[in-house]
């Protein structure tokens, strides 16, 4: 058959270990056979970052600033351990956070459901998306180990030399430090990021914070989100039917417990990263979150949620078959696809890329899976464990 034509490439972004394998297999057996796939392919697997001096971090989300809509490969953050593991020349900063920073976006993160894997919260029936910060607060802390009594303060000197100061704590023995900081201009992105992809999916958005303890840093958050609601989204919101409210974190998560989902529950930066991890572990697996970074400007990035599986990579070296899902990166790829269709008029390229997923949660809810799902299925038939190849095999069949 003729394979669907693209007329504007995609940004792609190669990564490490078993997920840079799965990538190639996704490609091979999935897409390839079937699009006239034309990317811009940036290898952002360690020993390349290594060698660019992480120029090549840069180069692709400058691409996709250039192009509108990328997919990206699973990466390494590396450690100590990785640093020894790799000889780097140094601990490079994560690509997601490289990327997130020069797009100023927001990361979006919802669950994969399908029939016959229950979340583990009984009342959900409908996805919860994450909307995660992704910049400042404690991922860009200031930190400092503190020996002996002495005094800790905030201080703030401005471009004409003027001094603003307060003491934090008096130290009385040994202790810990930490200055945070974030920026309205990227506090203003995310509220803008957040109301405009409910309005595009049509769901709810809920905020929440601890502005009661925070009365400065986080109601500052509460602030900007409201009077941007106010000023801009309003009337589009009350005209869709939707809804916009906040609250804070700890009522949010009784809230999230108690409802049946379908929305989308935007946190800063760490309440973000821990909720996502909780919801999508809910939902049943990492592995079945879906990933994107969405900026203002309406550029998107699709990833996968998960790490790199190294555990799996290290038996793959070994020659062992190795049963790790790839619905992830397999939606990551799906949702480019999906938007680059969208953005460039093309219908069938759309078309395609609902079709695979549908394929995919098909040949899960018939009862062939990967390893990870095997112990959590509840369906009729009996779960049949396949490897990452087999599963894919078997998308294509159905496909």
């Amino acid at each position: 058959m003729d394979k669907i034509q693209m007329t504007t490439p995609l940004v792609e972004m190669d990564g490490d270990e078993m997920t840079r394998i799965i990538w190639q297999q996704i490609k091979d057996t999935l897409i390839l056979p079937y699009v006239d796939l034309k990317t811009e392919y940036y290898d952002l697997s360690l020993p390349e970052r290594e060698k660019t001096g992480d120029q090549v971090t840069i180069d692709a989300a400058n691409a996709i600033d250039r192009y509108g809509v990328g997919v990206k490969c699973a990466t390494i953050t590396p450690n100590a351990q990785r640093v020894e593991e790799y000889k780097l020349s140094r601990m490079w900063k994560s690509p997601n956070g490289t990327i997130r920073a020069i797009l100023d976006g927001t990361v979006f993160r919802a669950p994969i459901m399908v029939k016959g894997i229950s979340p583990v919260v009984k009342n959900w029936k409908k996805p919860i998306t994450i909307a995660r910060h992704a910049y400042g607060d404690v991922y860009r802390a200031a930190e400092m180990r503190v020996e002996g009594p002495g005094t800790a303060k905030l201080v703030f000197v401005d471009e004409n030399g003027k001094t603003t100061e307060q003491t934090i704590f008096d130290f009385h023995s040994d202790g810990v430090l930490q200055g945070q900081y974030n920026l309205d201009s990227s506090i203003l992105s995310f509220a803008r990021s957040c109301f405009q992809y409910a309005l595009d999916t049509k769901q709810d958005l809920w905020f929440s914070t601890k502005d009661t303890i925070s009365k400065q840093y986080d109601h500052h958050f509460k602030d900007i989100f409201a009077e941007i609601y106010k000023n801009k989204y309003k009337e589009q919101f009350e005209k869709n039917g939707l809804t916009y409210f906040y609250t804070l974190i700890d009522d949010a998560v009784a809230r999230v417990i108690r409802s049946e989902g379908g929305y989308i529950w935007a946190c800063k930066n760490y309440d973000g990263d821990v909720m996502s991890d909780m919801v999508s572990t809910a939902f049943g697996s990492l592995a079945m979150m879906t990933s994107v970074l969405v900026s203002p400007d309406g550029k998107y990035e699709y990833e996968a949620a998960h790490g790199t599986v190294t555990r799996h990579y290290y038996r793959h070296l070994k020659g062992e078959q190795t049963s790790t899902n790839p619905m992830a990166t397999l939606f990551a790829w799906t949702g480019a696809l999906a938007k680059r269709g969208e953005l460039d008029g093309n219908g069938a390229l759309v078309e395609f890329a609902r079709r695979l997923e549908q394929a995919a949660i098909e040949t899960i809810e018939s009862g062939v899976m990967t390893g990870d799902l095997a112990g959590l299925w509840e369906g009729e038939t009996p779960a049949q464990k396949v490897t990452t190849q087999g599963f894919m095999d078997a998308v294509a069949s159905r496909l």
